[in-house]
């Protein structure tokens, strides 16, 4: 074990400038965050832009948001046996390829297949911060973190803009031209900046358990995202429910009695990590209900008594703040996280998502409220996403961060498919017919931050739980 030490040591002294591998994985971060907000433009055009119905192209969203959560604990995975940096260079390309495939379509089917690969660059978030946790120092790695952590949102505010200036002055291929040249620069840094990687778990891949995890969460994923639509209680979308809880509970027997696990339950099952997951369902549902709530009031006509009637460009201007704020709060976090520990930091940020959806609940009448109320949000999602994933390093060996974060990063990606079809099914059920088109009411959008305000709040309680773990020192697995 010495001498696999000292080899580790020496590896990590030709490790490039630690700053511009930081650099490096934050970009990809903002990318990946990036094809989450894509087409939220355009997609009221979608069904004339791709010559198909409403709920057709619905699917270029939903699919993105299916590929995401099943390939981040994968790739999480992957990771932790093959090397982090390896992966991320796959899922950059796989990127750059899905971005190519849907610039050159010109039907809904070509598209679909697009966003699809585009959703798996997803777990490129949670492998940079297991890549930070293996080269950086102990008084640098909760800032780096933060930072990390903070892209999930700033990707898609800052995104927004660029989107809709696009889509409202170009050619909507455009917008998959410009994900297929960040993933490029991204693909590029990333081999110039980030140094391979000295922390291993061999293993063999669980493919048994990969395809049980996808068909399951298939299953319930779709249920979440189109039981509004298909009816909660229909056949298909009962069967899809009940199929995939079956599925699940089957992988879950085999995953604690196989060797090599695609995840180890066990290590799951730690109070710590659990209620951190559990939790990060909220944040999620917190974070994606503000993107389906506050750009719809921003744009609806005045007329209707339910928005402040702003174009698409302005309204996506009014919601940058909240990323700038995770950005610029970054820093704070990380220091906030070495002095007072990361549960306190999760636990204030979880009571900023709660007073922010008060706030606007109370006082909407201005489009400045939704100004302050986003950047509030902002403040929340900036803390405890800079929390969660210290909350989970400090639980689980180093060689087992790449699954544990991509499974975190999996139970946010439930709450916000959840937020998408909670969010979107109030605002279709409470609506009236406006001049043959359905306007969401103001009370629908209570309801909204009613439900946002609750997931919070559950957030909230469990961070209070989380008990205290002892940093786990790593036990590296060195290619000899």
């Amino acid at each position: 074990m010495g001498n696999s030490d000292e080899r580790a040591r020496k590896r990590l002294s030709r490790t490039p400038n630690r700053g511009l591998t930081v650099a490096a994985l934050a970009f990809a971060g903002l990318v990946s965050a990036f094809m989450f907000t894509l087409v939220v433009p355009l997609q009221a055009e979608l069904p004339h832009l791709l010559n198909a119905s409403r709920e057709d192209t619905t699917w270029v969203v939903t699919i993105t948001l299916l590929v995401a959560a099943i390939a981040t604990p994968i790739s999480g995975r992957l990771g932790d046996m093959y090397g982090k940096r390896r992966v991320v260079f796959v899922l950059l390309v796989l990127l750059i390829v899905g971005s190519v495939v849907a610039a050159l379509s010109t039907s809904i089917v070509g598209v679909i297949i697009g966003r699809a690969f585009q959703g798996a660059v997803t777990g490129v978030i949670p492998l940079g911060i297991a890549i930070m946790r293996d080269i950086l120092p102990t008084n640098r790695l909760g800032t780096a973190v933060a930072l990390m952590s903070a892209t999930m949102g700033v990707g898609g505010a800052l995104g927004m803009p660029a989107a809709a200036y696009l889509a409202l002055n170009a050619d909507w291929h455009s917008l998959f031209w410009l994900a297929a040249g960040l993933g490029v620069i991204g693909l590029v840094l990333i081999f110039l900046f980030v140094p391979e990687d000295v922390l291993l778990s061999p293993g063999r891949l669980d493919i048994l358990g990969a395809v049980g995890l996808a068909i399951g969460l298939t299953g319930l994923l779709l249920y979440v995202s189109r039981g509004a639509e298909w009816g909660w209680t229909s056949p298909i979308g009962l069967t899809l429910l009940l199929g995939g809880l079956l599925v699940m509970l089957l992988w879950g027997w085999y995953q604690l009695r196989t060797t090599d696990p695609l995840l180890d339950l066990r290590v799951a099952a730690r109070p710590a990590v659990l209620l951190t997951n559990i939790a990060a369902i909220g944040m999620g549902f917190a974070l994606f209900s503000s993107n389906v709530t506050f750009p719809q009031m921003l744009e609806l006509p005045v007329e209707t008594g339910s928005g402040f009637g702003l174009d698409m460009l302005t309204a996506a201007f009014i919601i940058v703040p909240s990323g700038l704020v995770m950005m610029v709060i970054s820093p704070l976090s990380g220091w906030l996280e070495r002095t007072i520990g990361p549960r306190p930091l999760f636990t204030a940020g979880a009571a900023a998502i709660v007073i922010a959806y008060v706030f606007v609940l109370v006082w909407s009448t201005e489009w400045v409220h939704i100004l302050i109320a986003n950047a509030i949000i902002g403040v929340g999602i900036g803390f405890t996403f800079a929390a969660m994933p210290m909350i989970i390093m400090r639980s689980v060996p180093a060689n087992e961060t790449g699954a544990s974060n991509g499974l975190n990063a999996l139970f946010r990606s439930v709450g916000t498919s959840s937020a998408s079809a909670v969010m979107g099914g109030v605002l279709a059920a409470m609506s009236v017919e406006v001049d043959g088109v359905a306007i969401p009411t103001r009370e629908a959008f209570d309801v909204c931050f009613w439900l946002a305000i609750i997931a919070g709040f559950i957030a909230l309680v469990l961070s209070l739980l989380i008990p205290k773990n002892r940093a786990i020192e790593p036990r590296p697995s060195l290619p000899s």
